[in-house]
């Protein structure tokens, strides 16, 4: 794993892009905590029928315990709040930009909990890939959206979840194998889901081609392949700058959006694309690396 460590940032930032495509082909067919209670389900019984077939060693006790606090913010309370504020009306530009506080939520709990240092550098890198992605996301405020209680609390909320988790995921979860324990993440993601589903929803779903396609890419990519990503990432570098990441996927769900549905992207935009893209260089590049990029801009 060690040999391929260094293709996981760009490769979990591409996957986790695809799930706001993902969800566009869903959300009209399926309400958000029915939806997202069923990807829980399948991705639960894949990941505990692997870790049984293959006879690993499951958390017991605290870390089972872990594991389940930090499944139900990074997914349950995550993907719950973005998914219902969408739902109720909230624009997705303006979900997308509540939701990009979160690096800077999850340094400063970092810091607090963890007692992880923030550079200067690292704080620069920050702001630039927060300015990047207000640009980004700005022309989509034009269409307007429903900015009330009942959307911006959720999305809010769903920012600060997996900041905590992740946090979480990084202090209290310890090393073990990630089938087991991203099995009873999904477990702790399906109780506030199941609940919500059967308290506040009709629970009704429309079997169409595109819901079956976005449960099936959610689940086995999303809810698998880029969350095993994440983990391994959270394992191997700071909490901080694994956050950082996630000031790329704004710029990436835009390229795509683009080639699949058409949507343009004008210079502001791009502009958008190319600050967000330095801020993340800026706050994960080891200090040697930035030493020798600034060497070879300015050669003495």
């Amino acid at each position: 794993m060690a040999r391929f460590i260094g293709l996981f940032p760009p490769l979990f930032v591409l996957l986790w892009s695809t799930g706001f495509i993902g969800a566009r082909y869903a959300m009209p067919y399926a309400e958000p905590f029915t939806f997202l209670a069923l990807r829980f389900a399948l991705a639960l019984a894949i990941l505990a029928g692997l870790a049984t077939l293959a006879g690993v060693t499951w958390p017991k006790g605290r870390q089972a315990l872990h594991s389940i606090i930090a499944g139900s913010l990074i997914h349950g309370a995550y993907l719950g709040g973005v998914f219902f504020a969408i739902r109720h009306g909230l624009n997705a530009g303006i979900a997308a930009l509540i939701v990009g506080l979160q690096p800077i939520l999850t340094t400063f709990i970092a810091a607090l909990l963890l007692g992880e240092r923030v550079s200067p550098r690292h704080g620069v890198g920050l702001c630039l890939g927060l300015a990047g992605i207000a640009l980004v996301v700005a022309p989509k405020f034009e269409a307007g959206g429903d900015l009330a209680l009942l959307t911006l609390a959720p999305v809010l909320s769903a920012a600060i979840a997996i900041s905590l988790g992740t946090v979480w995921q990084k202090r209290f979860v310890q090393r073990s194998d990630l089938r087991a324990s991203t099995a009873l993440q999904y477990v702790g993601a399906l109780i506030p889901t199941l609940f919500l589903a059967f308290t506040i929803e009709t629970r009704r779903i429309e079997w169409t081609g595109e819901l079956i396609f976005a449960l099936l890419w959610l689940t086995l990519v999303l809810s698998i392949g880029a969350i095993f990503l994440m983990l391994v990432l959270i394992r191997e570098g700071a909490v901080s700058k694994v956050a950082s990441l996630m000031y790329l996927t704004p710029g990436v769900t835009a390229l795509m959006a683009l080639i699949l549905f058409g949507e343009t992207l004008d210079l502001l935009q791009v502009a958008g694309l190319v600050l967000a893209g330095a801020g993340v260089a800026a706050s994960t590049a080891r200090k040697g690396r930035m030493t020798a990029i600034r060497n070879r801009i300015f050669p003495s």
